[in-house]
C-alpha cells in the first residue's frame, strides 16, 4: 500500500514577480489560505497518507515555520529543505533518505481535481505512472502521446498540438532516482524523456478541475474561483446495513463483512466528483462492548481495504452516545445521533458541501429521517448490490 506523498515546493516563481520574492510559490494565499493548506487538505481526505513530505527550496524557512513536525488527519507533515536549487528531479535526489519505495509526486503549484487513488491502483506497471489531463484548449501546454497506458513521447507546446497535458502527479519508484547522473536535474526534461524511450513510463487521462498558478492570469483566476470549484455535492453513508452487513455491534475486523458492490459503490461516488462520507451510529461505545479507539481502527482498515480499488472516503464520522448506556461519559442523548442530523451538519461546517444534490444512504428510517433534517434528499438501501442502487441514486439526483 502506498502511504507517501511526497509534494515539490522549491520553485522560484519567476513569472510570478514581486509575489514570490519574499514567499515561496506554493505559500501564496489563494482564495484566503495557503495554497499549500488546499494541497494539503485534498490529500489528507484520502485517509491512506500516513506521511506528506515537502521538498523545500525558495524561502525554504516560511515553510518548516509553517508545516514542520504538524500533521494533518493521519499524516505527519515531514520538510526536507534543499540548500541550492537542484531541479525537481534534484530535489528527489536531495531527499532519498526520506522518500518511500513507491510514494505519490505532485506540483506544489497546481491542482487536479479527480480521484488520487484511481491512478494509485492503475499504477502496477512502468516506474512512473503519470496523471494526465484530458479537453486541455490552447496552446501553453505541452502534449502527452499515448499508446494505450504507455507513455511514447511529448509534444513541445505551440499551435496545432493536440492530446492530453502532464498534470504534475505521479506514482514513483524510487528506482528512478539511479537515472539521475548529474545535479540540477529535471524530471520533466531528463528523466521522463528516457523513461518514455524505454516504454517504462505510463499514463492515465482523466477530466475534472485543474489550475497551475505559475503565471500571473491563472494566479488570478485561482484566487477567485478556486474555493467555489472544489465545492462539491455528498453521498452521506450510513455504516451498518450499508456498507457491510449489520452483524451486531460490528468493531474487529476479521468479522466485518462487506455489502456487495459496497466499495464499488464509494468509489462511484468518488469518480462522479462527490464526498463520500460515512455517518454511523456506534452506541456500542456507550453499551461498553468496545472503545472509541476501536471504531477508528476499523474505520482506517476500512480506508484501506477501499483503497486497494481505488475508493475513499472523505471523513468517518460515528456517534458513541447513547440515553441508556452504561459508560457514564457516553450515557446522554446527543445531536449526532441519528435520527437527529448532527453528523451530517457537522461535517458541512468542514467541508465546502453543495446540498443541492447531496443525498443520505440508509438502511433505516432513522437515516431517512436525518437525511429530511439536514434538508437533503434520502435513499432507503433494502439490499442488492449497492454499487448499482447508489448509481441509480446519483443519476436520479442528478437530474433534480
Amino acid at each position: 500500500m502506498l502511504r507517501q506523498a511526497v509534494i515539490l515546493v522549491g520553485g522560484l516563481g519567476t513569472r510570478l514577480g514581486e509575489r514570490t520574492k519574499t514567499v515561496p510559490k506554493p505559500m501564496l494565499e489563494i482564495g484566503g489560505r495557503p495554497f499549500l493548506d488546499t494541497l494539503i487538505d485534498e490529500l489528507a481526505r484520502y485517509h491512506v497518507f500516513d506521511e506528506i513530505l515537502l521538498l523545500a527550496g525558495h524561502k525554504a524557512e516560511i515553510v518548516e515555520t509553517h508545516y514542520s513536525g504538524a500533521a494533518k488527519g493521519r499524516s505527519k507533515i515531514l520538510v526536507s529543505r534543499e540548500t541550492e536549487p537542484l531541479g525537481t528531479g534534484g530535489a528527489l535526489v536531495h531527499a532519498r533518505d526520506l522518500l518511500h519505495d513507491r510514494f505519490l509526486l505532485l506540483n506544489g503549484d497546481s491542482l487536479f481535481d479527480f480521484n488520487l487513488l484511481d491512478l494509485i491502483a492503475r499504477a502496477q506497471g512502468g516506474r512512473v505512472h503519470m496523471a494526465l489531463r484530458d479537453g486541455v484548449v490552447g496552446d501553453r501546454y505541452g502534449r502527452v502521446v499515448l499508446d494505450g497506458d504507455v507513455v511514447r513521447d511529448f509534444i513541445a507546446p505551440g499551435a496545432g498540438a493536440t492530446g492530453p497535458v502532464n498534470a504534475g502527479i505521479y506514482v514513483v519508484d524510487k528506482s528512478i532516482l539511479a537515472d539521475i547522473a548529474k545535479l540540477p536535474a529535471s524530471l520533466e526534461q531528463d528523466v521522463f524523456p528516457r523513461l518514455a524511450a524505454s516504454g517504462a513510463l505510463r499514463g492515465t487521462a482523466y477530466r475534472g478541475y485543474f489550475i497551475d498558478i505559475g503565471i500571473p492570469d491563472d494566479f488570478v483566476r485561482a484566487d477567485y474561483e478556486l474555493r467555489e470549484k472544489l465545492r462539491r455535492p455528498a453521498v452521506f453513508f450510513d455504516r451498518d446495513g450499508v456498507l457491510n452487513h449489520d452483524s451486531g455491534y460490528t468493531f474487529e475486523t476479521h468479522k466485518l463483512e462487506w455489502i456487495e458492490g459496497a466499495r464499488e459503490a464509494i468509489k462511484a461516488v468518488n469518480d462522479a466528483g462527490y464526498f463520500a462520507f460515512v455517518i454511523t451510529n456506534q452506541s456500542g461505545v456507550a453499551r461498553g462492548y468496545y472503545e472509541e479507539h476501536h471504531v477508528v481502527a476499523l474505520h482506517n482498515w476500512m480506508a484501506d481495504q477501499m483503497a486497494l480499488i481505488g475508493a475513499h472516503v472523505d471523513a468517518f464520522e460515528y456517534c458513541p452516545d447513547h440515553p441508556d448506556g452504561t459508560v457514564a461519559r457516553y450515557c446522554r442523548t446527543s445531536d449526532r445521533r441519528k435520527p437527529a442530523p448532527g453528523m451530517i451538519t457537522d461535517l458541512i461546517k468542514r467541508f465546502p458541501v453543495d446540498m443541492t444534490r447531496s443525498m443520505v444512504i440508509g438502511d433505516k428510517q432513522s437515516d431517512i429521517e436525518a437525511a429530511q433534517a439536514a434538508g437533503v434528499a434520502g435513499y432507503l438501501f433494502q439490499g442488492g448490490n449497492l454499487e448499482a442502487f447508489v448509481k441509480q441514486c446519483l443519476a436520479s439526483t442528478g437530474k433534480r
